[in-house]
């Protein structure tokens, strides 16, 4: 137990930082938060091994669009403080998918508010806003479709294609939400999307930049093991990019013997994921709330901070 108990505090100190509060996820009784334990939401953002690599695509992805690179550019802290945003950003897709809906909107609303100061001129000269709803369609579309391919190579059982429209017709809610506008909502739009913006889409020396940061384990995490387990999972999640943005980013093309190893590896570590942090708090946490019949909101036991 002992080690299952460290795995998970590890994990979780590098996801959630200090911020992980579980009164965000078991109240009020009856809330099913935007999604509710029966979506496919739920299903794909609980599956940690394809989340961590999913998530890692995304910000692979989404650097090849030059005006959103150059809003990470000029505005985040990333190579000062990468844990710190790693922290925000799974704060932000663990309440919104399994929070309270309170909360889950709190959650997009502070997210809006922030936008609205992310703004400037992209190296190109163009002028960029992160309110933009075609930027954050991109945003969107890219994160959603690497964290469906992360879930459709590792997870136990993937997706059928209908549950895979079902979730981008979900998920959509988010960044609808947020402020995005003709948000894709099954996989073929996505893919159809993507066909139509990828025109747009270029490695800038931004980009550059950022990718040669992401695959630098040992300036990203300094825990046992950690780097390790980073390096891991960054080759796991260059080989859920499609080959046209691996190129572009300057990526090596493994052999399929590489390809075969990195995915062994990213297997062994989802098994040992899998043994420290399932079954996991916040989604039982949040499973417990949305099951529990609202009148018994008044015997609701004090919540559990972890």
């Amino acid at each position: 137990m002992w080690l299952r108990e460290r795995i998970r505090r590890q994990v979780y100190a590098t996801v959630h930082g200090q911020g992980l509060d579980l009164t965000r996820y078991d109240r009020p009784s009856g809330d099913p938060g935007l999604f509710g334990p029966d979506s496919v939401v739920w299903l794909v953002h609980g599956d940690l091994p394809g989340m961590f690599t999913g998530g890692i695509a995304a910000l692979l992805l989404q650097s090849l669009h030059p005006l959103a690179m150059a809003g990470v550019d000029q505005h985040s802290l990333y190579r000062e403080d990468p844990i710190d945003r790693l922290n925000r950003t799974a704060g932000f897709v663990t309440v919104t998918s399994y929070g309270s809906t309170t909360e889950a909107e709190a959650a997009i609303a502070r997210v809006r508010r922030i936008h609205e100061y992310v703004r400037g001129t992209a190296a190109d000269g163009r002028r960029y806003d992160a309110g933009d709803p075609d930027l954050l369609r991109w945003v969107h579309v890219a994160e959603t479709t690497c964290f469906l391919a992360g879930y459709q190579r590792y997870a136990r059982q993937p997706l059928t294609r209908a549950q895979q429209d079902r979730y981008f017709d979900e998920v959509a809610l988010t960044a609808e939400r947020l402020g995005a506008t003709d948000v894709p909502r099954s996989l073929a739009e996505v893919h159809a999307y993507l066909r139509e913006v990828r025109p747009q889409l270029a490695a800038t020396e931004a980009a550059l930049a950022a990718v040669t940061f992401l695959r630098t384990p040992g300036a990203l995490i300094s825990a046992p093991g950690g780097a390790a387990a980073l390096r891991i999972l960054v080759d796991g999640a260059v080989d859920l990019l499609p080959r046209w943005a691996v190129a572009e980013l300057g990526l090596p093309r493994p052999s399929a013997l590489r390809t075969s190893a990195d995915r062994a590896s990213v297997r062994a570590l989802a098994a040992v994921l899998r043994y420290g942090c399932e079954p996991s708090v916040v989604i039982e946490t949040a499973r417990a709330r949305a099951r529990r019949p609202a009148q018994d909101a008044a015997r609701t036991r004090s919540p559990h901070r972890g």
